[in-house]
C-alpha cells in the first residue's frame, strides 16, 4: 500500500541550560509565554518545522516530512541559539530519536464503518462525535483513523518499517471484511457502446463519400 509521511516528531537534547526569555527577545522566530506553556516555540521557514525548546535543553521537533529535515532543523536551531548563548554548541552531528510518525494512505475502497466496528473488537466508531472510526493495532502499536472514502491516517510508529508493517496488517484485516464493488463490467459495457457508435459514425461517413463520388461521375 502506498503511503505519504506528513509529520515526523523527534526529541533531541542540546545539553545546555537555555535562557528562554533572552532567546525570545533576541530571536524573532521564537515565541515564549511562560504563563500559558513552560516551553518556547521556534518556527523555521526552511525547513518548515516547529520546535519546542525547554530550559533543560530538551527539544521536540515536529512538522518534518523526512528525517533529513529533522537534522537540518535541529542544526539550524542550535546555530540561532549559539549566536545568543555561546555556551550552546552548534549541533554538527545531530542526534535525535523519532517518537512519532504520522502518515496518510488510501485503501481505494468504500468502507462501511458501522459494519467494521461491529465485526472487529479493536475498532471504535461513534459518528455523533467523530466521522471516522479508530482502529488500534497491538503489534506494532499503532492507531489508525478510517474514513468512509477509504482514506486512512496512521500514527504511533517510531520507525518507517513499523509503519509499513502496520498498514499491511490493517489492509489485510479490513479487506477480509469489506468486499470491493465490481465496477469493471460497467466500464467494459460503456467502452463497447462507445466503440459501436464510433463504428456506425465511420460507416455513415464512408457511405456519404461514396454517394458523392457516384453523383460526380454521373454528371461527368
Amino acid at each position: 500500500m502506498k503511503y505519504t509521511i506528513v509529520n515526523l516528531v523527534a526529541a533531541s537534547d542540546l545539553k545546555a541550560t537555555l535562557d528562554l526569555y533572552n532567546l525570545a527577545i533576541s530571536i524573532p522566530e521564537i515565541e515564549y509565554e511562560p504563563e500559558q506553556f513552560p516551553g518556547a516555540i521556534l518556527k523555521l521557514k526552511e525547513p518548515k518545522v516547529s520546535m519546542l525548546l525547554f530550559k533543560n535543553g530538551k527539544i521536540i521537533c515536529s512538522g518534518a516530512s523526512s528525517e533529513k529535515e529533522i537534522a537540518q532543523g535541529i542544526r539550524k536551531a542550535s546555530k540561532l541559539i549559539h549566536e545568543i548563548q555561546p555556551d550552546v554548541k552548534v549541533q554538527r552531528k545531530v542526534s535525535y530519536e523519532v517518537v512519532n510518525l504520522v502518515a496518510t494512505a488510501n485503501l481505494n475502497l468504500e468502507l462501511d464503518l458501522f459494519q467494521i466496528a461491529m465485526k472487529l473488537d479493536n475498532v471504535e466508531y461513534e459518528p455523533e462525535q467523530f466521522p471516522g472510526a479508530i482502529l488500534r493495532i497491538d503489534d506494532p502499536p499503532l492507531t489508525m483513523l478510517l474514513f468512509k472514502n477509504g482514506k486512512m491516517i496512521c500514527a504511533g510508529a517510531k520507525r518507517e518499517y513499523l509503519l509499513r508493517k502496520g498498514l499491511r496488517k490493517a489492509e489485510k484485516i479490513i479487506k477480509s471484511i469489506v468486499k470491493p464493488k465490481k465496477t469493471r463490467k460497467r466500464t467494459t459495457k460503456r467502452k463497447k457502446k462507445k466503440q459501436s457508435t464510433k463504428k456506425k459514425g465511420a460507416k455513415r461517413k464512408t457511405t456519404k463519400r461514396k454517394k458523392r463520388k457516384a453523383t460526380r461521375k454521373k454528371r461527368k
